[in-house]
């Protein structure tokens, strides 16, 4: 038998071919995008993570302070002229002529003290000056009969010295008691109590019957005048503001039941001397007050001017570090590494300060310094766009808040 012929395999087609080399050439492509894609990301990924590992920081630039910045403080309203009046004499209030709120002129009487004690011992001292005065005649009769006798032998020496010497003791005598007279005398007319000065009566603490010491150790003043067409405000300014603040600045003064009214004063004169447990020093302003609107005593909020002070740079109060060393400012340089600057302060307005030296215009610092920065650390900066941050306070309390 004739065995059938073997047959050949079917050749593939062409496009098939071409199919299947497209086929794996996508295969390939996607491969490949995917692992170049899958490195970049890991790239992507370790730089940002390296990023995110160093302390981001917000930077400012320092300011100069071209204007004087504004001090506020609490004071208290006192009259320009305050006497409290007590009484001289002991005895009994007969009288009273004016009661709180009266204006006096000087002179004017307040009250009148009943003083029977006063007056019998006036009345005692008349008669012993009586009686001296009538010694003293004597005295001096018996002395010019033995000093007539003295020429003659019928009297010793001795005994006219001795006449004539009792007659200057009882002039002595009579003059002691006329002294005590006019002393007693003196002490009737403060009987009478009198308006010093002209003024207003801000206080009256007797009534008529209430029995009257003597002196100021026996109790409180009867009565209180006080000039109030000036008044003093002591206010106690912070020691760092003290050489800001001289005499001759002006100050605005407003009380609270006047609300929206301003009134004007100017810094009369300082303590010169800084209360240890306070850090303030005293500082005595006048305000005039002819108009009678404030009182003695009122609270009011007094708000000084500062002189500002020259070739400073402001910067955030949060932007300072303090160490054993001293002070400190972060500063940030091109490299975005830290500079550590020593500073001095030349005036703290409470959120901002003002630094003398240390600093230059052109540095960046950092605001709020992370917690162990040193020199050379690298941090990552988030606002390298850096414009004016830092503004002139426009007023400020003595605690050094911010005032609008």
């Amino acid at each position: 038998m004739i065995a059938p012929e073997a047959k050949s395999p079917r050749p593939i087609p062409r496009r098939l071919r071409l199919t299947g080399v497209w086929f794996l050439l996508a295969i390939v492509v996607i491969v490949t995008y995917g692992m170049v894609s899958r490195a970049a990301q890991n790239s992507r990924l370790q730089q940002l993570t390296e990023e995110e590992a160093l302390p981001a920081v917000a930077v400012v630039m320092p300011q100069r302070t071209g204007n004087g910045s504004a001090l506020d403080l609490p004071g208290r309203l006192d009259a320009y002229i305050r006497a409290p009046i007590y009484a001289r004499v002991p005895g009994y209030l007969k009288s009273w002529s004016y009661d709180i709120g009266s204006r006096v002129r000087a002179g004017a009487v307040l009250g009148v003290i009943d003083t029977p004690d006063l007056d019998q011992q006036l009345t005692q001292a008349r008669a012993d000056l009586n009686v001296a005065k009538a010694n003293a005649k004597l005295a001096q009769i018996s002395a010019a009969r033995w000093q007539a006798l003295a020429g003659t032998d019928a009297v010793a020496r001795q005994d006219v010295d001795q006449r004539t010497y009792t007659y200057n003791a009882a002039v002595a005598q009579v003059n002691a008691s006329q002294a005590n007279v006019n002393r007693l005398v003196a002490e009737e007319g403060f009987k009478r109590l009198l308006a010093p000065f002209d003024g207003i009566v801000t206080a009256r603490q007797t009534d008529i019957g209430a029995l009257i010491d003597a002196g100021d150790a026996g109790g409180m003043a009867l009565f209180v005048v006080s000039a109030i067409n000036k008044l003093r405000v002591y206010v106690s300014v912070p020691q760092n503001d003290v050489p800001s603040v001289p005499p001759g600045t002006r100050a605005t003064i407003s009380v609270p039941e006047h609300p929206g009214m301003l009134f004007s004063g100017t810094v009369e004169t300082s303590a010169q001397a800084v209360n240890p447990s306070t850090g303030t020093t005293l500082m005595e302003i006048i305000v005039d007050n002819s108009d009678a609107q404030m009182m003695p005593g009122d609270y009011a909020s007094i708000h000084l001017q500062v002189a500002p002070v020259g070739n400073v740079l402001s910067v955030p109060s949060s932007a300072l570090i303090f160490n054993a060393q001293g002070l400190w400012v972060a500063t940030v340089g091109a490299d975005s590494r830290v500079l550590l600057k020593q500073v001095a302060i030349a005036r703290d307005l409470g959120a901002v300060v003002e630094l003398s030296s240390g600093l230059s215009p052109q540095d960046r610092v950092i605001e709020n310094p992370p917690d162990g920065v040193n020199t050379g650390d690298e941090v990552r900066v988030v606002n390298p766009v850096v414009g004016s941050t830092i503004s002139t306070v426009p007023g400020r309390s003595a605690s050094g808040d911010e005032k609008s």
